[in-house]
């Protein structure tokens, strides 16, 4: 038998495969990946700013000398030459610089080396490698000075020391860089744990709901961050699910209920008939009496699918602007024959016009439902009260009859499907008038509120609708007469 809890891994952990597939490790992975970028970056720009700066520096000495060298040459020949060269290298402190001056023949005149090195070319303009100086190996950049008479000089710079720099400092970008990415991915690895064990019970309780226990819900770690926003909010759905499924099954429970004693008062007329009846007459007294009673079932069909149909949201698109004060009234006209008959005084009270947008049939029923609850508990010689009236945002339509009223635990089930108080058991009707009236409401986005009234008995049942932004083409002239 399959349990509601998930099984739980003990000592093995998630397969690498699953955790590589998983949202988290990809977020985590494209983390690491900018950050070992940005490492990138930054030792790019490091590398530029030190070991680049160095080459930058003995290449601008270089060109310098050999700009002051062709001078010398220019002015004074070899001898100028070589004695600007013997008067730089006395003045070396730090035996840096490298010359040799070599004449047409190839015969040495001046300079700290004491040949040609090899891995220059007799052509070569510029060039780096090792060379021995003093008994000590190291490496020389050089660049090389034709001049017109043929003869030859190379200038350069010991950047030994320099190059062992340059590796030092590479050697510590490349040791960064290779931390900074081992950091990274232990990081991402990071997050997707933390990922996955933050979402893991919202992906159990999702489990535990798809076997059948509704129950479960998400436990919040308190840290009102955005898992616990989505846990508040995975749990609210699952209320509204749950809410749902109970009222269908106390739907299909009052329908069972409802529709047994018409069905079965039906069936025992008919069998009656059948037995008994030997004139026309009283069959078709029988036979009326019967489809009396379907046409109720029928009609609690057609409430329950009209509720159904405005709880769906389908109506919306018939949303239009429609004066709601002429709504009301056109309600309040099918009542007054009604409450005349009862001696039941029925007061109007609207603006000219009170322009608003929605359903207008609908609203013209949920008022008329007010109406006929209304009617049917006042009692004779009372008055029903309805009131429709602008606030600041909102739109107000208000039943206040002066009939018994209802107890707080009354008030808060009427607007339940099938729910009837005491008072109204005797009363026709299957209690889905204030139901329709709360679909309504919420299809418009407003409230139903029952209230008693404070000064006197009755019942004070507000419908309240937003006021939507009417189209300036679409408000209408309004006839200001209406019924008082």
């Amino acid at each position: 038998m399959r349990t509601a809890e998930p099984r739980e891994d003990k000592g093995q952990g998630e397969p690498s495969w699953r955790l590589i597939r998983s949202i988290g490790f990809r977020i985590a992975a494209l983390h690491a990946a900018l950050m070992a970028l940005s490492a990138g970056g930054l030792i790019a720009v490091l590398w530029w700013n030190t070991a680049g700066y160095l080459d930058r520096e003995v290449e601008r000495g270089l060109r310098g000398d050999l700009a002051e060298f062709r001078a010398h040459h220019r002015a004074g020949g070899l001898a100028a030459l070589a004695a600007a060269i013997e008067t730089r290298i006395a003045e070396d402190a730090d035996t840096e610089s490298v010359f040799l001056l070599l004449d047409a023949a190839g015969a040495k005149r001046a300079g700290n080396l004491d040949a040609w090195p090899p891995f220059l070319g007799p052509e070569t303009e510029a060039g780096e490698g090792p060379l021995t100086r003093d008994g000590i190996e190291t490496t020389v950049r050089l660049r090389v000075l034709f001049l017109a008479d043929g003869a030859r000089m190379l200038v350069g710079r010991d950047v030994g020391a320099r190059r062992q720099l340059q590796a030092l400092v590479a050697d510590s970008l490349v040791y960064g860089l290779a931390l900074a990415v081992v950091l990274a991915a232990s990081g991402g690895v990071l997050v997707a744990q933390v990922l996955a064990r933050r979402t893991a019970p919202l992906l159990a309780t999702a489990a535990a709901i798809g076997e059948g226990n509704l129950a479960r819900r998400v436990p919040l770690s308190g840290n009102d961050d955005e898992f616990d926003r989505l846990a508040k909010s995975f749990n609210g759905m699952l209320d509204r699910i749950a809410e749902l499924m109970e009222g269908v099954r106390q739907v299909s429970n009052a329908i069972a209920h409802d529709l047994r004693t018409p069905i079965a008062r039906t069936r025992s007329g008919l069998e009656a008939i059948l037995r008994g009846a030997t004139e026309a007459e009283e069959l078709k007294s029988g036979i009326e009496r019967g489809i009396e009673e379907l046409d109720r079932v029928i009609a609690l069909f057609q409430a329950l699918l009209r509720i159904a149909e405005i709880e769906s949201g389908a109506r919306q698109s018939a949303f239009a602007p429609f004066d709601l004060a002429q709504a009301a009234e056109d309600a309040a006209a099918l009542y007054e024959p009604l409450a005349e008959a009862k001696a039941i005084r029925l007061e109007i009270k609207a603006p000219a016009a009170l322009p608003v947008v929605g359903d207008r049939d609908l609203i013209a029923q949920a008022v008329a439902n007010l109406l006929d609850n209304a009617t049917k508990f006042t009692p004779a010689g009372g008055t029903i009260q309805l009131s429709v009236a602008a606030g600041e945002g909102w739109a107000d339509v208000a039943v206040t009859d002066s009939g018994p009223g209802m107890t707080e635990a009354e008030r808060r089930r009427a607007a339940e499907r099938f729910y009837r108080a005491e008072a109204s058991r005797s009363s026709p009707g299957f209690g889905l008038g204030l139901a329709l009236v709360k679909a309504v409401a919420a299809l418009h986005g407003g409230t139903i509120t029952l209230s008693n009234r404070s000064n006197a008995p009755g019942l004070v049942a507000t419908l309240r609708l937003p006021m939507r932004p009417l189209p300036r083409h679409s408000i209408r002239s309004l006839d200001p007469t209406h019924h008082v």
